[in-house]
């Protein structure tokens, strides 16, 4: 993308200087063995900026260019269900490990792990990710249940888990 410098250009160039202003934005630019010209004019180093911009997007906020302008990177920010769903697994994978800790475990204990759920929600994420939360966790076998009244529920993203943890035998 070109920008110019207006208070740069408008002295050398005077009245020419709309004319060049209005063939950047028709994009009536090039950029040819090193020289910048625009509708037709050459433009002098200081009264230009040539910054590198994805064109298959108009996000320019999440895009950057490379170190060297060697190219452009464009980050994808928007969630996706099925991004949404890994990150509550993650969030129950955390919580199993602080039930494990609290339990008293070591971390290479193997365990069985049962989960109640608060919502269909999280219930859903944790079948999708099973081999996930398993594998972070260790667990050699993974259950939905109803636990005792004294196990504390973990909030996680889009609702909360009770969980019970044992050393697997």
């Amino acid at each position: 993308m070109l920008s110019l410098v207006p208070r740069v250009l408008g002295p050398r160039l005077g009245k020419n200087v709309q004319q060049v202003i209005k063939a950047v934005k028709a994009g009536d630019w090039a950029v040819a063995d090193g020289k910048v010209t625009a509708g037709g004019v050459e433009l002098v180093e200081g009264e230009y900026e040539l910054r590198l911009v994805p064109t298959n997007t108009s996000d320019t906020a999440s895009s950057a260019a490379l170190p060297g302008d060697a190219g452009v990177v464009v980050l994808a920010t928007e969630v996706t269900p099925e991004l949404a769903a890994e990150g509550l697994a993650k969030d129950v994978v955390r919580a199993v490990q602080q039930a494990r800790k609290d339990a008293g475990l070591d971390v290479a204990d193997r365990i069985d792990l049962t989960v109640e759920p608060s919502n269909e929600d999280v219930r859903t994420a944790v079948e999708a990710y099973r081999d996930l939360v398993t594998a972070e966790t260790l667990a050699t076998t993974l259950g939905f249940g109803t636990l005792s009244g004294d196990v504390p529920a973990t909030e996680v993203a889009g609702g909360s888990v009770r969980i019970a943890v044992a050393k697997a035998s």
